[in-house]
């Protein structure tokens, strides 16, 4: 008899759908999509601002609307910077809570791993920080990335070294990870190119709590700039423990991650002020909503945001964008949908598109930021500036000496 009973109920759920014109799968009143970031770990901070930017937009998009009357619901789920735990859980997501597509994404080689998965199960991922190049050079289909791939990373550094500091020699400093190596390699390059002399190229592994001896050697070398491609707590330590050296190239160079974020200022204190780095968007930059989208994350959260928050922000958008215009939920009409993206967001205009070894990639221009007075500024291109570069720079002198 109870079996009978829930036979008879599992009809009359079958029937109700079919009286509103619906099948039983499209009578669900939320899309789920899984989102992958560190939340805890080294790499936490980055996954919070974007996590926050995610939380930010999605409660943007369900108070307009939601997706087709729908609401818009993220499955956030933490990756802790690690590519297993990354895999293990975009197979959760995919299995268990069945999303519809998968995005997030912050580090190269996590990004890379989960990629790997959605691949393999023909899932739709956006990315929009993880940024080795390998990630859309794979020739896959079903992963799409917002970001620049990290060679492309310090273009608008490349255009302001021969025409401003015009360095002769170069030390790079980079953690040895998918995102460090390839940056560093690709920056060694175009200094070679630009006709710099790269005399250090230093690999270290992440969390290190001394770089004084590859530091004190970059010192006896006496290079014109140190560049360096690092997250956050290396990055201050990086500039904390040059202080102590009082080790004074040209400039400091960062390779964004973690020279971008607030936290920069607050870890390395003094030793901060002067430094720039390659960034890839600043609140400035003419795009529709991007300051609205700075001074809404400052006024709800009390801290300010920078490029990580903005791609997460955008992505969010890109997203719903993507599922409005999807013929349906399936893996496959939302891949179409992603395909033909064109759209203008707070991080720029996104269109996925094929050049060179890269596919499915967008393709954005990138930006130099200086920290002056402990407030992140845009110094180049100078035509859209929010201040002149500070340069030269005397070190002894900013860091207290």
């Amino acid at each position: 008899m109870k079996k009978a009973k829930t036979l008879i109920g599992a009809l009359l759920t079958v029937l109700t759908c079919l009286s509103l014109g619906a099948s039983p799968s499209m009578a669900a009143d939320t899309v789920k999509v899984g989102i992958v970031l560190p939340l805890t770990g080294p790499q936490a901070k980055f996954g919070e601002i974007e996590k926050m930017s995610f939380e930010m937009a999605v409660d943007e998009i369900n108070a307009a609307g939601g997706i087709r009357g729908k609401t818009l619901e993220l499955i956030i789920e933490d990756d802790t910077g690690r590519p297993e735990v990354g895999r293990s859980v975009v197979e959760k997501l995919i299995t268990k809570d069945k999303v519809v597509m998968v995005g997030g994404g912050y580090s190269s080689s996590v990004t890379y791993a989960v990629a790997g998965v959605c691949q393999q199960n023909k899932m739709p991922f956006l990315v929009n920080t993880g940024a080795a190049d390998r990630i859309t050079a794979s020739g896959w289909d079903f992963i799409f990335r917002l970001n620049p791939p990290v060679s492309e990373y310090a273009s608008a550094i490349e255009t302001l070294l021969p025409q401003v500091i015009k360095p002769k020699s170069v030390a790079i400093l980079h953690e040895n990870s998918l995102f460090g190596t390839k940056g560093a390699h690709s920056f060694a390059e175009a200094c070679k190119k630009l006709g710099s002399k790269v005399v250090l190229k230093q690999g270290y592994e992440h969390g290190g709590i001394d770089f004084r001896p590859v530091l004190i050697r970059i010192k006896q070398l006496n290079p014109d700039i140190v560049y360096m491609v690092s997250y956050i707590m290396d990055a201050s330590l990086l500039m904390r423990q040059s202080r102590e050296l009082r080790l004074t190239p040209k400039m400091f160079i960062g390779g964004a991650a973690g020279f971008t974020l607030p936290e920069f200022v607050q870890n390395a204190g003094v030793a901060s002020e002067k430094v720039i780095s390659a960034t890839l968007w600043h609140q400035v930059l003419p795009y529709p909503g991007a300051m609205g989208y700075y001074n809404k994350f400052l006024a709800r959260f009390k801290k300010p945001t920078e490029y990580h928050g903005a791609e997460a922000y955008a992505a969010c958008y890109v997203i719903a964008d993507v599922l409005e215009r999807a013929t349906s939920f399936t893996n496959i009409d939302i891949k179409k949908a992603l395909s033909e993206t064109h759209l203008m967001t707070v991080f720029g205009p996104v269109q996925f598109i094929s050049y060179g070894k890269m596919k499915n990639q967008n393709k954005l221009p990138t930006y130099v930021v200086q920290w002056i007075n402990g407030k992140l500024e845009l110094v180049w291109p100078a035509k859209i500036a929010t201040k002149e570069l500070a340069y030269p720079v005397d070190w002894l002198k900013t860091w207290g000496y």
